[in-house]
C-alpha cells in the first residue's frame, strides 16, 4: 500500500499547525510548531530555503488548497485515494462536506487511534496492518476499511500487553469520540452511531475542500 514515508514533522510545518503525526512528541517542546517553544528555537513557518516568504497572505485558492492538503495529512491519505473518497461522498445525499469527513472517521486506522490504542494514526494503521486488530472477530489487515453501525473493534489478546499499547492508554489524554462506546476493559469499542459534523473535533474546514474539488 502507498503511503507518505518522509519527514512528517515538515507537513505540520507546511500547513503551520499541529496535526499530531507523531504523537507525544507532538505535545513536547520538540515539536517545531509548538507554542511553548522561544522564538529563538521556533521553526512555525514553510519549510524549505524560501519558507519564510510563504508566511504572506494568499490567494482563496491556496487558501482551499491548504486546506485539502491539510485534512488529507491529518488522516494520512495520499491525493488519489482522498480525491476517490470525495467523489464517493459527492455522490451521496447530504452535505458532501460532512460526509466525507465522516467517511474519513469511520476508517479502520482512525477508529484505532480514536481509541487510544495508538499514539498516532500511523502507529494505529500499523496496529491494523500487523494483524493485531478484529472486528466483530475477524481480523482485518486493511487501515481503509470502512466500519458500519454496531461493529466492534478489538484488540488481540497477546497485543493487550504490548507494551506501546499499554503504554499509550496509560499516558494518551485523550477522549473516546461520542459516537464510539468502549468495553471489554477499554480494549474493544462499538460504532453505536455514525458520527455526526458536531462529534468531529478535527480543525477541518470542509466547505473549502468542496469549494476546491468543484472547479
Amino acid at each position: 500500500m502507498a503511503r507518505y514515508t518522509g519527514p512528517v514533522c515538515r507537513l505540520c510545518r507546511r500547513e503551520r499547525t499541529k496535526l499530531y503525526l507523531k504523537g507525544e512528541r507532538c505535545n513536547s517542546l520538540k515539536c517545531p510548531v509548538s507554542e511553548q517553544v522561544t522564538d529563538r528555537h521556533s521553526r512555525a513557518y514553510p519549510p524549505g530555503e524560501h519558507g519564510r516568504d510563504r508566511m504572506r497572505q494568499g490567494s482563496e485558492y491556496l487558501g482551499q488548497l491548504r486546506e485539502k492538503q491539510k485534512c488529507r495529512r491529518i488522516y494520512g491519505l495520499l491525493e488519489k485515494q482522498f480525491r476517490n473518497l470525495y467523489e464517493e461522498a459527492n455522490r451521496r445525499p447530504g452535505i458532501t462536506g460532512e460526509n466525507l469527513l465522516q467517511m474519513l472517521e469511520l476508517r479502520l486506522d482512525n477508529v484505532v487511534f480514536r481509541a487510544g490504542w495508538g499514539a498516532s494514526r500511523s502507529q494505529a494503521r500499523q496496529l491494523v496492518q500487523h494483524g493485531h486488530v478484529l472486528v466483530n472477530g475477524k481480523k482485518v489487515t486493511i487501515p481503509s476499511y470502512r466500519l458500519r453501525k454496531d461493529q466492534v473493534v478489538a484488540l488481540k489478546a497477546p497485543t493487550r500487553e504490548n507494551f506501546q499499547v499499554v503504554r499509550n492508554r496509560d499516558t494518551l489524554d485523550r477522549q473516546l469520540a461520542p459516537w464510539l462506546e468502549t468495553g471489554d476493559s477499554g480494549f474493544a469499542v462499538t460504532v453505536f452511531s455514525l458520527p455526526i459534523r458536531a462529534q468531529i473535533d478535527e480543525p477541518v474546514q470542509e466547505q473549502l475542500i468542496v469549494e476546491l474539488y468543484s472547479k
